[in-house]
């Protein structure tokens, strides 16, 4: 990020975070087992672990629905490609960390999330933290601003070269501005996202309540299955009831920061649709608008009873081309897979839309 003062310091810093962008780094995947304590995956497949847990954090502490976890971390690899030593995140114009704040807008964003005593831009929470504070207010700007273009695009031109920089071009500056690198600072951390949206991406297309909800629930790809785990705000412990839960005679979902297979799906609804909390009762909530297996559409609730006509124990989200997204037991994570293998096809009961 450079928010500088005047045009030649302005352009001075958006040269600076290309040549940032260039150097070379070795990026840890380090998604934990299920049955491990984890951050919850979030899908954020290549993003060091230390940056992973902060991520997720910041996205679940903005409402905005245009954040999402793999838009943080493809601005982070922008910025700084995930670096954190004064050596290799020091910009010549000043600009400090992983989320190369400048000290005066460090000043505003800035807080001690780590609580570790300090507020500074070179500790991983605390940048990211500010990073997201900063990107959800400019994507709440952006929303309100009726600017043409993706509110991403007008989001991440803000935090790369001022808003006041939005609102003189109305847009994202063009290629003219500025030797055109606010321009491509925005196409290239769009561009980038999806290498952090986890294994399977899921190409989502059209607009409305079930591909938004689809797109969101896909952000999460890679989380663990955690029984009781969950809810609209994201990933979280779960418990064991005496039946689920356990993976080698061990409670793993009191340890486990993941989704079961209805909390997922509420957390992919909210806040447009508050679904409640379990497969049975989203049924009961949805079974009025029933659907056909040949007229499935991306976003439609999938649901699976013992013996076809029991208890309801899973829910799935119809993920297009015969897939569906789900959280399927413990020792899995959230993914894609097929409609016909999902669950025992014999225990499948219909499908709704929400």
């Amino acid at each position: 990020m450079k928010v500088l003062v005047g045009a030649a310091a302005a352009v001075i810093g958006l040269v600076l975070v290309v040549v940032l962008g260039i150097v070379g780094v070795v990026i840890a995947d380090e998604d934990a087992s299920a049955t491990e304590t984890t951050d919850g995956g979030g899908g954020l497949q290549g993003v060091p672990a230390e940056f992973r847990k902060w991520i997720l954090k910041a996205d679940e502490a903005c409402k905005e629905p245009a954040m999402v976890p793999s838009l943080l971390a493809a601005q982070l690899y922008q910025e700084s490609k995930f670096k954190t030593s004064r050596a290799e995140a020091t910009s010549h114009a000043g600009a400090q960390g992983p989320a190369q704040f400048m000290p005066g807008t460090w000043a505003t964003w800035g807080r001690d999330d780590d609580h570790n005593g300090e507020s500074s831009p070179w500790d991983v929470g605390d940048a990211v933290m500010a990073q997201g504070r900063m990107m959800c207010s400019l994507l709440k700007q952006a929303r309100n601003s009726g600017y043409p273009g993706d509110v991403r695009a007008l989001a991440l031109a803000g935090y790369n070269a001022g808003w006041g920089r939005v609102k003189q071009f109305r847009g994202v500056p063009p290629k003219s501005f500025a030797n055109g690198e606010t321009y491509h600072y925005v196409q290239t951390i769009l561009s980038t996202m999806p290498r952090f949206e986890g294994p399977g991406l899921l190409q989502v297309s059209g607009s409305g309540t079930g591909p938004d909800a689809l797109r969101k629930a896909a952000t999460r790809m890679g989380t663990p299955y955690a029984y009781g785990g969950g809810g609209p705000s994201g990933p979280s412990t779960g418990f064991c009831d005496g039946t689920n839960g356990y993976a080698a005679g061990k409670c793993a979902a009191s340890s486990t920061v993941g989704f079961d297979c209805s909390s997922l799906v509420q957390y992919a609804y909210w806040p447009k649709l508050k679904l409640p909390r379990t497969a049975d009762a989203q049924y009961g909530a949805t079974s009025d608008r029933p659907v056909s297996r040949s007229s499935l559409k991306p976003g439609d609730l999938l649901f699976w009873a013992h013996g076809g006509s029991g208890f309801i124990y899973h829910v799935a989200i119809y993920a297009g081309d015969g897939n569906v997204l789900h959280a399927p037991r413990t020792g899995k994570t959230v993914e894609v897979a097929p409609l016909t293998s999902a669950m025992p096809q014999n225990d499948y009961l219909g499908a709704t839309r929400p």
